[in-house]
């Protein structure tokens, strides 16, 4: 049955399109042509700065300056001076640690939150949640004096200057992600919520298992942007780290230019070398990125 309704909406759907006149085909053409025109542009435009990264990367410091795009003699060096002679490695190690710390708080207390404030009621819950989305007001800027310190602070405990938690925790919850999951967990059905609880779940197993599988898309888009966004800070670390060995890479790259210049070539070579991981996430997990940015939309 369903097959021949969809044999017939097909034949109906080619029966429009023949009734189309010669002049609405060839504007729909028009409009293909132009739209896959502006694509290839964006596409180009998006594309080459990158090409130009990689081919500056091995280029000398001589030939920098000269007008080729591409470099007349590739060479490697530039990779092994940036990996062997300077703190490269542990600059990538370091910002692979706090990333992957802030990313994996992040995953599992805003999606803590988005559970509660979507399936519990409590006094005053309407009032706690706006307050928790009044904070995404507050630029960041204004929030670096208190975090500074707080990481100095002997009340609070040993300094956090030239740690790991000191670089990650501003990141371990934010207001956007706890919005985002209370989201997608008002879409959760209450029914299996309440069988869980009649065949003994705990509060927590129902969140573990039952809520958490079915969020999973938006949990994963979720951590992807979170990991590249701590991937990519700048200002927090550069400010909370005063040992070069605990840097990260953003801060580090920094070094390769002073007054005097900069080290184009070096600058380059670390910027395509940190560019790869966000590349391999993208790739590997593209599917989750688009699905969670398509649920998002969908959502209210």
């Amino acid at each position: 049955m369903n097959a021949l309704i969809q044999e017939e909406e097909v034949a109906q759907v080619a029966v429009q399109s023949d009734q189309r006149s010669p002049s609405q085909k060839r504007q729909n053409q028009l409009i293909k042509i132009i739209s896959y025109i502006l694509l290839i542009l964006g596409g180009i435009t998006m594309v080459v700065p990158f090409v130009w990264m990689i081919s500056t990367s091995m280029k000398t410091a001589a030939e920098i300056y000269q007008s080729n795009f591409f470099p007349i003699m590739p060479t490697l060096e530039n990779y092994q001076h940036v990996i062997f002679n300077t703190a490269f490695p542990r600059w990538y190690l370091n910002s692979f640690i706090v990333a992957v710390i802030s990313t994996v708080s992040v995953v599992f207390f805003d999606t803590l939150i988005g559970f509660v404030f979507a399936k519990y009621d409590f006094p005053l819950k309407n009032i706690f949640f706006l307050l928790i989305l009044s904070t995404l007001m507050i630029p960041t800027e204004m929030l670096l004096i208190p975090w500074f310190i707080m990481s100095v602070d002997p009340i609070i405990g040993p300094s956090w200057v030239d740690t790991y938690w000191g670089i990650a925790f501003p990141g371990v919850i934010t207001a956007a992600g706890a919005f985002l999951m209370r989201q997608f967990m008002n879409g959760v059905p209450d029914e299996l919520l309440d069988a869980g609880r009649i065949d003994g779940v705990s509060e927590f197993g129902l969140f573990w298992r039952i809520a958490v599988p079915l969020t999973f898309p938006a949990m994963a888009a979720l951590a992807i942007f979170n990991f590249l966004g701590n991937w990519n800070a700048y200002i927090w670390p550069l400010i909370v780290t005063s040992d070069r060995a605990m840097m990260t890479l953003p801060v580090g790259l920094s070094f390769f230019s002073s007054e005097n210049g900069a080290d184009w070539h070096l600058i380059m070579t670390g910027a395509t070398l940190s560019v790869l991981p966000l590349m391999i996430v993208f790739v590997l997990f593209q599917r989750q990125i688009i699905k969670g940015i398509a649920l998002t939309g969908v959502k209210g």
